[in-house]
């Protein structure tokens, strides 16, 4: 009869550290799996911020590339001017592509 009591006692006490265990072990995962959304979230934000930053980039490179094309245009609008300014009255340039000679 004792021997019954001390096996169904140690069952309990068993049992009661078994819960125990559960019971931190799940608090235990909650915290890690809060912390894990917490870094996935802070993790999303900061690819957003870099993707943001890349497309300002391509952005300012568009511009970039916009102007110098809008210069470049310009620039052959002008010599086609000025060569069909010297055609109309016969004359020719006095300086010609200074890198050609005097």
């Amino acid at each position: 009869m004792r021997r019954r009591r001390l096996r169904t006692r140690a069952t309990k006490k068993v049992s009661a550290i078994l819960s125990w265990e559960n019971t931190k072990k799940a608090n235990i995962e909650a915290q890690l799996k809060k912390i894990e959304e917490q870094l996935e979230k802070k993790k999303a934000e900061y690819a957003e911020k870099m993707k943001n930053k890349a497309a300002m980039i391509h952005k300012e490179a568009e511009e970039k590339r916009a102007m110098v094309e809008a210069k470049k245009g310009e620039e052959l609008l002008k010599a086609e001017e000025m060569a069909a300014k010297y055609r109309a009255t016969g004359h020719s340039p006095k300086k010609v592509m200074g890198c050609f000679g005097a």
